[in-house]
């Protein structure tokens, strides 16, 4: 998964993007739009964060994202991981703090992919290294 950040056209969906700039759901959002990547945020209390469109659920973008990062508390991501898991999503990934060894073990248990113990900022600073 860390592979498909190397093609910065992959459509990252950033769950729990936020307008407010002392949340980690509008720095995360920030820093991969200036490093070029295709990122949508996915918050359904938001019209547009940072001047772009929000969407209110993954089930709405046009096209698969490669990569549904999560920056919400972990009983929310949870939640909205079962319901993309059974939407058929396949690759997730959770920030520091949004993940839990109940939403690592079920996904474990349903075959999908999954990062769970690194930043989506530093990892695309350092996506040349893996």
């Amino acid at each position: 998964m860390i592979d498909s950040l190397k093609n910065k056209n992959n459509l990252i969906a950033l769950i729990g993007a936020s307008n407010d700039k002392n949340k980690y759901g509008n720095k995360i959002l920030l820093d991969l739009v200036s490093k070029g990547h295709n990122v949508v945020p996915v918050n359904p209390k938001e019209t547009f964060i940072a001047g772009l469109k929000s969407y209110n659920n993954v089930s709405e973008l046009s096209e698969n994202p490669s990569i549904i990062n999560f920056v919400v508390p972990p009983s929310i991501g949870f939640e909205l991981t079962k319901d993309l898991v059974e939407s058929g999503y396949d690759n997730f990934w959770y920030q520091p703090g949004a993940e839990s060894s109940e939403i690592s073990s079920y996904l474990e248990s349903n075959n999908k992919n999954y990062i769970d113990d690194k930043c989506i900022m530093v990892v695309t600073k350092l996506a040349d290294n893996y």
